[in-house]
């Protein structure tokens, strides 16, 4: 036993001296791979990315950032479809556009038109979404009435609209005339034109909204409205102190949403007065057109949408800096 001590103690002294070999140690790690170098399993899966994702870039780069850019440098020159002068020019085309009184009134149908059809389509959106929220009856059959014109495409919508307004044979000037009111030139008419689209637009296009406002209605927990009732309050108090404040940001969405749908008007302007009468309801986006392809401008066009473009992110801007500073 002594001398198998002695041989113990020995070893561990020779271990413990400088320079000596130490036997039986654990291997270290090998050395960490440089992080600067993908390893070969990294590198196949960016590439697997990428190559998943090259399709949609592809077409993001030829039908939206180069048209966006070709569009840009059109705007600088006198690109024409006869061909006659396609030479840079500068900003001459924006000093022109800034100056154009028919630019400048389309520009104003345009802002009138979101004006006066954003705000009936939130409050009837909102208002058709409340009543089926209540629990009716045959809920299916008043979604799918509600929803179902947003299916619709706007030649369909245009022309059962031109029909229903048709001074003659139309259906509202019938019933009109039935309870002794005078008939209505419903899209002749240059003080009516305007309200006859947006009436066809909010049939056409507010089930879109209900379905948004539906939706954020039966995501309130039922607890609020549950304490509410303890407490003694009723229907219209619960609606305007728990509903209201609850679909807050579902309906800053639904109004930036629609100010930019409104600004891009043009189908069922196009097809049920063509601008008409008078040039009333005559959008920029219809001005635009026309300018390119019947005034055969190009450069001059272009540089009217690059304006109107900033229009709408400057009001896009302001709409998420109002929406920002709220949530803040």
């Amino acid at each position: 036993m002594s001398s198998l001590a002695t041989s113990q103690g020995a070893e561990q002294t020779a271990r413990s001296l400088p320079g000596q070999p130490r036997r039986n140690q654990p291997r270290r790690n090998a050395a960490p791979a440089n992080p600067a170098q993908p390893s070969p399993r990294r590198t196949r899966d960016n590439l697997n990315g990428w190559g998943f994702a090259a399709p949609f870039l592809a077409f993001f780069l030829v039908f939206l950032v180069w048209p966006l850019v070709y569009g840009l440098y059109m705007s600088l020159t006198g690109k024409s479809l006869t061909g006659a002068n396609d030479s840079l020019i500068g900003l001459a085309n924006y000093g022109e556009a800034l100056a154009d009184a028919d630019m400048w009134h389309s520009l104003g149908n345009t802002l009138y038109f979101t004006v006066i059809s954003t705000v009936p389509l939130v409050l009837v959106a909102l208002v058709m979404a409340a009543l089926v929220n209540v629990g009716l009856p045959a809920q299916w059959l008043w979604r799918l009435s509600y929803f179902a014109p947003y299916l619709l495409a706007s030649t369909v919508v245009s022309l059962f609209f031109s029909w229903m307004y048709n001074p003659q044979l139309g259906l509202i000037n019938d019933s009109l005339a039935k309870i002794g009111l005078p008939k209505v030139a419903w899209l002749n008419d240059p003080n009516v034109a305007m309200w006859a689209i947006v009436i066809a637009t909010l049939w056409w296009t507010v089930g879109f909204n209900f379905l948004l406002y539906l939706a954020a209605m039966q995501n309130i927990p039922a607890q609020h409205y549950e304490a509410a009732s303890l407490d003694g309050a009723g229907a219209w108090r619960q609606f305007f102190s728990i509903t209201l404040p609850q679909l807050t940001p579902t309906t800053v969405m639904i109004v930036l949403l629609q100010i930019l749908a409104s600004l891009k008007i043009f189908d069922q302007v196009y097809q049920m007065t063509a601008g008409g009468p008078a040039g009333s309801t005559r959008p920029v986006v219809q001005y635009i057109f026309e300018t390119g392809f019947t005034g055969y401008r190009l450069g001059y066009s272009a540089a009217i949408s690059y304006i109107f473009f900033g229009l709408i992110v400057a009001v896009s801007a302001m709409q998420f800096f109002i929406t920002r500073r709220r949530s803040a």
